[in-house]
C-alpha cells in the first residue's frame, strides 16, 4: 500500500487506547501493510497503528532484519531482569531519553487471518515490543521515565519545532 506519515506527539490519538480488532478483511490488511510499508524505512524499529492516525490494536516491528506485525498484542512474558538503554519514537522526532524496560518480553496475538502469533525478543526487540504495546494503550514512552527525567523531556519536547502549540 503505502509509507504514512507519523503522528506526533500531542496528536490525540496517541493518548488514546486503541480498539481491539473484531473484523478481518481487506480494511485490516491494509492497514497491515502500511504498518509494514512505513515500518521498512531506515530507522525505524516498530510502528503502531495509532501514530499512522489509526486507532486499532496493531503494530509493525523491523528489528536486527526481523520484520514483521501482531494484530491484538497483549504482553504476556516480561522478564524481572531490566535493561536501561536509550529510547526514541518516531513520534517524538529528534529526541531520546534512557528508559527501563524489561530485559526480555513476550507478546501474543493473531495476524490478518486471525491466526495466533507470539513474539519473544530480547534486548532491542524486546524494547519495541514493550513499546509499541505501550502506544496501543495511549501511552508515549516518555511517560515511563522518572519524575524528574520526564519534567525535563517534556520541557525539551515543548522547545521542538513540531509540537503541537
Amino acid at each position: 500500500m503505502a509509507f504514512r506519515s507519523i503522528r506526533l506527539f500531542g496528536d490525540p490519538i496517541l493518548r488514546m487506547p486503541a480498539e481491539p480488532v473484531t473484523e478481518f478483511g481487506d480494511r485490516l490488511r491494509a492497514v497491515v501493510t502500511d504498518l509494514l510499508d512505513t515500518v521498512d524505512a531506515p530507522g525505524h524499529a516498530g510502528v503502531a497503528a495509532p501514530q499512522i492516525g489509526v486507532g486499532v490494536r496493531a503494530f509493525s516491528y523491523n528489528v536486527d532484519g526481523e520484520i514483521g506485525y501482531v494484530v491484538n498484542p497483549e504482553v504476556v512474558e516480561l522478564s524481572e531482569q531490566q535493561q536501561d538503554g536509550p529510547e526514541g519514537c518516531l513520534s517524538v522526532p529528534g529526541l531520546g531519553f534512557d528508559t527501563r524496560r524489561a530485559r526480555h518480553a513476550v507478546v501474543r496475538g493473531v495476524d490478518v487471518d486471525n491466526d495466533p502469533v507470539t513474539v519473544s525478543g530480547s534486548g532491542l526487540l524486546a524494547r519495541c515490543l514493550q513499546h509499541e504495546t505501550d502506544h496501543l494503550d495511549g501511552v508515549v514512552y516518555l511517560q515511563r521515565l522518572a519524575p524528574e527525567r520526564r519534567k525535563e523531556a517534556f520541557r525539551q519536547v515543548r522547545e521542538q519545532d513540531w509540537f503541537w502549540r
